[in-house]
């Protein structure tokens, strides 16, 4: 202490230990961090979305083992439908957004997502697809002997992928997109029931049904979804119908897309036995809930499009719609 009072030199501190790095690289593998990018991966592909199309997939997936002749269940096949629904639906959502990225970042409710905002980098959203498609395709495997899911399956990626770029040159993305979820139910049908390359048409005619319904249940609700981002679909020159012909117009053309819906799911029991009152019943609420959903966000001269009342119609009512009617379905089928 003497010296340093005396010293004519000013004595200097050194700078305090930044300790911050050591902090973060502690933790940088840290359960909370790796939850934290686990919940950001989810977050970016909307998996709660995955209940839109798996239901049906597993609805086909029963029908199919209680079709004529009865086929027995194999537990292989049900994880693998369910690991093949995940992994598909993950990647096309994940390329889904790598390909809308700068779109998104021009869309005022869409530029807080993932890869816009920069909490996501184009790079790792890539992995992450080439994992999830490679995990579909490996999934596929668990369906052997049967090797058509195999043979498919790139050919289904493919499609998948395309989803994502045909809005920049023709409106039919939203019947696109019904075309993908159409794909569930009937591949479900076919790792049941494998049949030589052409498959009688009376065979396939309740998965087919189905798909179809499935198709314009879709593209009814992706026509009623789109209708917040018309103004702004106009604004970049992409084409949807919507941003083409109108609002009032793609409410009105979804509203047909429900009915047709509704006709095809109410036919099933036609041509599939097993479906008896209890389905029928299911129909009639879905109707019913399809109605309630075109009430919500059909717009007023009163009352403009509300945004809100869009999310609503679209998540919640839908989901509704394929977990009802996929647990009435199974509850009629085994019930018998």
């Amino acid at each position: 202490m003497k010296y340093a009072t005396t010293c004519s030199v000013p004595l200097t501190l050194p700078p305090p230990l930044d300790i911050a790095p050591l902090h973060r690289n502690r933790f940088r593998n840290s359960p909370t961090r790796n939850m934290q990018t686990i919940s950001h991966y989810l977050s970016l592909i909307r998996f709660s979305h995955t209940l839109f199309a798996l239901p049906f997939a597993l609805l086909s997936y029963v029908m199919a083992h209680f079709a004529e002749p009865p086929v027995s269940f194999r537990g292989l096949d049900l994880v693998g439908i369910l690991l093949c629904m995940v992994f598909a639906r993950s990647a096309a959502m994940g390329f889904n957004r790598f390909a809308d990225r700068k779109i998104d970042a021009e869309n005022p409710r869409t530029a807080n997502r993932h890869l816009p905002s920069g909490i996501l980098s184009p790079r790792h959203v890539l992995l992450f697809v080439t994992f999830c498609s490679v995990g579909f395709v490996a999934s596929t495997l668990l369906f052997l002997p049967n090797s058509i899911p195999l043979f498919a399956s790139v050919p289904v990626l493919l499609f998948l992928f395309g989803y994502s770029y045909c809005k920049r040159w023709t409106v039919a993305a939203h019947f696109w997109l019904g075309a993908a979820l159409m794909l569930a139910p009937l591949a479900a049908w076919i790792v049941v029931r494998p049949a030589p390359l052409f498959y009688p048409l009376t065979d396939l005619l309740p998965p087919l049904l189905l798909g179809l319904a499935v198709f314009f249940w879709t593209a009814g609700f992706d026509l009623i979804y789109a209708a917040q981002d018309a103004d702004i679909d106009k604004k970049q020159n992409l084409h949807s119908i919507p941003g083409r012909y109108g609002i009032a117009t793609a409410f009105r053309l979804s509203a047909v897309c429900h009915v047709q819906a509704v006709l095809l799911w109410g036919m099933i029991p036609f041509f599939y036995a097993p479906f008896g009152v209890l389905y029928g019943i299911g129909v009639g609420v879905v109707a019913i809930i399809l109605v309630a959903e075109h009430y919500i966000v059909m717009p007023r001269p009163h009352r403009p499009v509300d945004l809100q009342r869009i999310n609503v119609a679209f998540f919640q009512l839908n989901v509704l719609v394929s977990l009802g009617l996929m647990g009435v379905g199974i509850v009629d089928i085994v019930k018998g």
